[in-house]
C-alpha cells in the first residue's frame, strides 16, 4: 500500500529547514564581535570562520544536486540533519579557532543539504502556478528567518546572554524539521525529462552562462560582505548593527514576495543593472554615515541586493536553460565560494586599515568606525564592477527573448 505523501508538512519542515540556515548566517553574524573578544581572534581569523559557512554550503549543494534522483531527498535530509547538530554543538563547546572553523564548516554543509534537497522536493509536489506561489513561499524564509534570528541576536545580546545561549537558538528549528520530516513518504523524484548532466555541462560552456558565472560571484559578496560584517563594522557608528541587518533582509523578504512584477515591468537585465546602481550607492552610504542614517543607507542597500540572487538563478534558468537543475546548482555555488574567498580577505582590509588608523592617532570607537568604514568604501568596488558589466550585458540581451517562464 503506497503511503500518502502529506504535502503540508514536508513544505513546513522545508520552511524550518531554511529558517535554520538563516539562523545561522544571522546569528553568526550577531555574535562575531564576542567570538573574537572570547578566543582573541583578529578580524582575518572572523573572515576565515565565516568563509567555512561559504564553502561548507555549495559543496553540499553541488553534490545534492548531482545525485539528488539517486540519493533521495529524505537522505539528502538526514545528512543535513547531522551536520546541522554537530556544527552547532561543537560550535557552543568549541575550544578554539579550529573547532571554530571545523563547525562552520559543518553547518554550512547541512545549510547546502537544504537548498539541493528542499527545491526539486517542493518541485515534485506542486506544479503550475502553485509550484511558483509555494517556491516563493518558501525563498522568503532566508531573509525572513534573517530578520528573527537578528532580531533574537540583539535583544539576547542586550540582555547579556552569552553568545553559546544564542547559538542553542539554532537547535530549535533544526529539532522542529527533523520532527516533522521523521516517518514521512517522500515524494519519488523525477527524472527531468531528456536533459542528461552532459548536455548540462555542454551549455554552461555558452557564452552567457559563462558571463553569468562571473557576474554571480560579485553579486555574491556584494550581498553577502556588507552583512556578514555589519556587527563588527557599524557596533561604532551609533547605529544598532542587528537592527540594520533585521530592516536589511525585512525589506528584501518583500521584496521578493513582489519580485515577479518587478522583473515583468523593468525584465531581468534592468532589474539587475538597478540593483548593482542601488547597491554601489548603498554601500558607499554605510562607508560615510553615522547614527540613523545608517538605517537610511540599509534600506537602499537592500532594495540593490534583494533581486540578486533569485534574478541571476531565473537568468540561468531562463536564457541557458539546457544547464538544467546543475546549472542553477552551479550558478548558487559559485556565488557561496566567491564568498568564502573574499571574507578573508575583508577581514584583513580591516586589520590593516585598523593599524593605520592606528598609527594615525585614532583610537577605541573612532578608530572601530574609521576602520570599517574604509573597509566599506573598498567594497563598493564590487557593485561598480557589476554596473559596468550590466550595462553590457543590457545591451548584449537587448531585444532577446528568455527561453522559458522563470520559476520564481
Amino acid at each position: 500500500m503506497t503511503q500518502t505523501i502529506n504535502r503540508g508538512a514536508l513544505f513546513n519542515a522545508s520552511c524550518l529547514a531554511l529558517i535554520t540556515t538563516a539562523f545561522s548566517f544571522s546569528i553568526r553574524a550577531g555574535i562575531l564581535p564576542q567570538l573574537g573578544d572570547s578566543f582573541g581572534l583578529t578580524a582575518e581569523q572572523l573572515g576565515f570562520i565565516n568563509s567555512m559557512w561559504f564553502f561548507g554550503f555549495p559543496i553540499s549543494m553541488i553534490l545534492g544536486g548531482l545525485f539528488y534522483h539517486k540519493v533521495g531527498p529524505a537522505n539528502i535530509m538526514r545528512i543535513a540533519f547531522i551536520m546541522h547538530t554537530l556544527g552547532i554543538l561543537m560550535t557552543i563547546f568549541a575550544g578554539g579557532y579550529t573547532t571554530l572553523l571545523i563547525s562552520t564548516l559543518f553547518i554550512g554543509f547541512g545549510n547546502g543539504c537544504t537548498e539541493a534537497a528542499c527545491n526539486p522536493l517542493i518541485a515534485d509536489m506542486y506544479s503550475g502556478t502553485t509550484l511558483n506561489k509555494m517556491l516563493n513561499r518558501f525563498h522568503m524564509w532566508f531573509p525572513g528567518g534573517i530578520v528573527i534570528g537578528s532580531l533574537v541576536s540583539k535583544f539576547m545580546t542586550d540582555g547579556g546572554m552569552t553568545w553559546q545561549s544564542q547559538v542553542w537558538v539554532m537547535m530549535i528549528p533544526t529539532i522542529a524539521y527533523a520532527v516533522l520530516f521523521f516517518g514521512k513518504a517522500f515524494p519519488k523524484p523525477s527524472v527531468e525529462g531528456a536533459t542528461s548532466v552532459g548536455s548540462n555541462i555542454k551549455a554552461m560552456f555558452s557564452p552567457v552562462f559563462i558571463f553569468l558565472f562571473f557576474c554571480m560571484a560579485l553579486t555574491a559578496i556584494s550581498e553577502f560582505g556588507p552583512q556578514q560584517w555589519v556587527g563588527l563594522i557599524m557596533s561604532s557608528s551609533g547605529a544598532s548593527p542587528m537592527l540594520i541587518l533585521a530592516l536589511t533582509t525585512g525589506v528584501m523578504a518583500v521584496g521578493r514576495f513582489f519580485a515577479g512584477p518587478v522583473v515583468k515591468a523593468l525584465g531581468q537585465t534592468g532589474v539587475l543593472l538597478g540593483g548593482a546602481i542601488f547597491a554601489a550607492l548603498g554601500i558607499f552610504l554605510f562607508s560615510t554615515v553615522t547614527g540613523p542614517m545608517a538605517y537610511v543607507a540599509a534600506l537602499i542597500f537592500a532594495i540593490g541586493v534583494c533581486y540578486f540572487w533569485p534574478v541571476m538563478v531565473g537568468a540561468v534558468a531562463q536564457r541557458v536553460p539546457l544547464s538544467g537543475a546543475l546549472g542553477m546548482s552551479i550558478i548558487g555555488g559559485v556565488g557561496m565560494f566567491s564568498t568564502a574567498i573574499f571574507q578573508p580577505i575583508i577581514g584583513g582590509w580591516i586589520d590593516s586599515s585598523r593599524a593605520a588608523q592606528s598609527a594615525a592617532g585614532l583610537a577605541g570607537d573612532a578608530l572601530e568606525l574609521a576602520a570599517g568604514q574604509d573597509t566599506l568604501m573598498k567594497m563598493v568596488t564590487f557593485p561598480g564592477i557589476l554596473i559596468v558589466l550590466f550595462i553590457i550585458f543590457f545591451i548584449w540581451q537587448k531585444g532577446s527573448k528568455p527561453a522559458a517562464a522563470a520559476a520564481h
